[in-house]
């Protein structure tokens, strides 16, 4: 192995740990809380952070053994059964943050409508939706054979290493990829963006309330009025860095990796091999960063994260005492 070589294996490790911990720990936080369970993007969450660790735990590891040994890891039929849900479970990725991006659309945009439009039911037929394109493409690919060791990417997945079937390959991947990455993304765009100008709006509402509260308050202190002008500026910040942060981290993870396989495509177009592993790793890393996206850094979650080690804490605080108040009570002399 080389020196790049080496540096992506400790990278896929990383990533590796890093989604395990972090994707378990939504897992908690959903089975701990059920204010978390009632809520309908809890489910979306769920199914994201069920689809991610079945990811770590399925395929990135197959993928440092490819790495390492420049060499498929198993047989073909379990080749085939690793890339299947390789496309499974990155499809039902990309479909359900669509998803989170729809209900957080409708929240926002229809506030007192969002109970009717968006319940359970309704939450259940989306993810029926997602789970039904996922499977229709995976079990396409692996029913034709187009799944298999890919060395470019260094894992089961697409592959096709029959030139007969070259053209129905090159129609299925670019109808694939425009049908859930692009389609992802298009949905990511419009909803976020309609999200963002109706943050935008009541910001400007508020603003606008705040000054004319700061122009009849003629004796505030200077202090108090740059304070109502910072959390003015901060506001408007917050709503632009979310948004930009749901996009961008679908964009940054997701597209090097889908222009590399279109590029694929056309034989004539060299690829360097480890920018295939790079692209790879490139998705995987969505896998350890939307439970901060999505769930972890968020108030509700945060509360009980900290509920949680806090009676990890006072249980063990308490099996500490328990011995000692015995020690103290077995020496005390007993009177003959």
């Amino acid at each position: 192995m080389d020196t790049a070589e080496v540096i992506l294996s400790v990278l896929v490790v990383v990533i590796i740990i890093v989604s395990l911990l972090s994707n378990v720990l939504v897992l908690i936080c959903f089975l701990y809380n059920p204010e978390i369970r009632r809520q309908v993007p809890g489910l979306f969450n769920l199914n994201l952070t069920l689809c991610n660790l079945l990811l770590t735990v399925a395929n990135m590891p197959l993928t440092l053994v490819g790495l390492v040994s420049k060499a498929q890891p198993g047989g073909d039929g379990f080749c085939h059964i690793v890339g299947f849900l390789e496309t499974f479970l990155s499809t039902n990725s990309m479909l359900s943050m669509a998803a989170l991006s729809i209900d957080r659309w409708i929240a926002v945009v229809f506030p007192l409508r969002y109970h009717s439009k968006m319940r359970h039911k309704d939450a259940a037929c989306v993810l029926g939706y997602t789970w039904a394109h996922s499977v229709s493409f995976s079990t396409v690919a692996t029913s034709l054979s187009w799944v298999g060791y890919h060395r470019l990417y260094a894992s089961c997945t697409l592959a096709n290493p029959r030139a007969s079937s070259r053209t129905q390959f090159v129609v299925f991947t670019v109808f694939f990829h425009s049908f859930t990455f692009l389609l992802s993304f298009i949905v990511l765009c419009v909803t976020y963006l309609k999200v963002l100008k109706v943050a935008r709006f009541h910001c400007k509402r508020i603003d606008v309330i705040t000054m004319q509260t700061l122009v009849l308050l003629v004796d505030i202190h200077p202090s108090v009025r740059q304070r109502c002008l910072e959390e003015q500026r901060r506001r408007r910040q917050r709503a632009t860095r979310k948004i930009s942060t749901f996009i961008g981290t679908f964009m940054l993870c997701f597209a090097p990796y889908v222009i590399t396989r279109i590029v694929e495509l056309f034989p004539a177009v060299p690829i360097n091999p480890h920018w295939g592993i790079v692209s790879k790793c490139l998705t995987y890393s969505k896998a350890a960063c939307d439970p901060f996206v999505y769930s972890l850094l968020r108030h509700q979650y945060k509360k009980t994260c900290a509920d949680i080690i806090n009676k990890l804490l006072k249980r063990s605080s308490l099996n500490a005492s328990g011995p000692r108040q015995e020690n103290q009570g077995n020496s005390i002399p007993t009177a003959e």
